[in-house]
């Protein structure tokens, strides 16, 4: 088996295992956890690109932050639903994190159903928690996340598992029609690590 896919097909305790291990020895990754747990965001998780780019650069040597544009936090708050609110936090955040090479961007999940059907022309139920969203990513692939918790240890979140991550292939998520969301993110990725495999729609 190739060297970057040394994790591919173990049992999900190993695997999580591993995604911890990667997480917890990238330093911009623990700044922004360590950060993120500061600011008691409530229902925060640190999610998608820049966890599973990082273990795909780990594993094939690469740059730690290659393919990385932004650091993508998700929180809930539904005591606030107005974009004042959200946008409050996103401009809070974006000052403590200017110094990093990245953006971090926090959205507030529990506004999604407020703006996703204009955009994607289709009905979304509201979201009850964080997490929730991850199951409706247009590709499983995507759907991780990571929260620090006060005791230090790392929480992975991965309703569809870790097996397609450290397996290198993108695979459709076929609960909402998000089909050029999935083919454009898997042809961008594929352009950067050639190694993914992609499952189309």
């Amino acid at each position: 088996m190739a060297g970057h896919l040394r994790y591919s097909g173990l049992d999900d305790a190993a695997q999580r295992a591993a995604l911890i291990e990667i997480i917890g020895s990238e330093p911009l990754l623990m700044e922004v956890l360590r950060g993120l747990r500061d600011t008691a965001l409530p229902d925060w998780l640190l999610v998608a690109g820049a966890i599973y780019n990082v273990v795909w650069n780990r594993l094939t040597d690469r740059p730690a932050l290659t393919g990385v544009k932004d650091i993508d936090v998700f929180y809930f708050d539904d005591s606030d639903l107005s974009y004042e609110a959200e946008d409050a936090v996103i401009k809070r955040l974006g000052r403590q994190f200017a110094h990093l090479p990245l953006p971090v961007e926090p959205r507030n999940q529990a506004r999604v159903h407020l703006w996703f059907p204009q955009k994607f022309n289709q009905p979304f139920a509201p979201l009850a928690s964080s997490s929730e969203m991850l199951g409706r990513y247009a590709s499983k692939t995507h759907s991780v996340a990571a929260r620090l918790e006060a005791d230090d240890t790392l929480s992975i979140v991965a309703p569809f598992g870790l097996d397609d991550i450290f397996s290198f292939r993108i695979v459709p998520n076929h609960l909402l029609e998000n089909e050029p969301a999935h083919t454009a993110k898997a042809a961008r990725a594929k352009s950067v690590w050639p190694e993914l495999s992609v499952e189309p729609w």
